[in-house]
This record gives C-alpha cells, structure tokens and sequence, in this order.
C-alpha cells in the first residue's frame, strides 16, 4: 500500500476504519495463540510503524484482549467477533488483520513464522482439492 488511504471493517459493518500509510511487513503465523485467534491454520497480519488508523464508525465496539505479561494482543467487534486492526503504543506498532480490510494492498506475505508450531493438519494443503464456490 502507498501512502494512499486504505478502508475496512468489521463482517457486521458496526466497525469502519480507514489508514493512511504504508504497510511494512505481512506475515502468516503460525503460533498456537495466532491459530486460537483466527480458528484457523495462522493468522495474515500486516505491521506497520508509520500508518496511521482512524476509526471511521462503531469504536465503541471494539474490545481488545491481551494475554497477561505477553505482547499477544486481539482487538475485535463485540458485535460480530470479527478481528480488528490494533495500535501497540509501547511497541510503535499497527498490526492489521489482512482479512478485515476491504481495499486492495501491494504487499504479499513474507514468511510463514513459527512454522514450526503449526498444527498437524497443516502439511501440503497446496495438494488438496480447489473448489471455486461452496462443495456441493
């Protein structure tokens, strides 16, 4: 993303961001705190030091979890549940969950971290059937 304004929200709606900015970084983790999070193989989260979040809508809504004596931190609606971009202060931080954004971003991933915590379910998932729309 350049320093164009990038938008997003929460599956509900009651939650509208926008950020201006580039994004740095984007990685898929694969710790067992990201794979709680996102109730799936890892998590797609863009970083960023320098962007700049505005909460266009429905802040109110928004709660933020923090494991206790770690940097682990969720931020989601308490609508919908939807994850939830999230400003770490103390570390300089954006972190943006890649899924709740509605604009397109010219950034892919780096790297799968903590690969090796992934779930044993994740092996060679590229060799499993493709289907474009819902099995039938």
């Amino acid at each position: 993303m350049d320093d164009n304004l990038a938008t997003g929200q929460c599956l509900c709606g009651a939650v509208k961001f926008s950020i201006s900015g580039a994004f740095e970084s984007f990685f898929l983790c694969h710790c067992s705190r990201c794979r709680k999070d996102s109730g799936s193989a890892h998590s797609a989260n863009l970083f960023s030091s320098t962007a700049k979040i505005t909460w266009v809508s429905g802040e109110g809504n928004i709660k933020t979890f923090q494991i206790p004596g770690s940097r682990h931190v969720k931020s989601f609606c308490t609508e919908c549940g939807s994850a939830l971009p999230v400003s770490q202060a103390s570390a300089g931080i954006l972190v943006v969950p890649a899924g709740s954004l509605d604009s397109q971003i010219d950034i892919r991933p780096k790297a799968h971290i903590c690969f090796s915590s992934r779930a044993n379910w994740d092996n060679d998932l590229a060799s499993i059937e493709k289907i474009g729309g819902l099995p039938g």
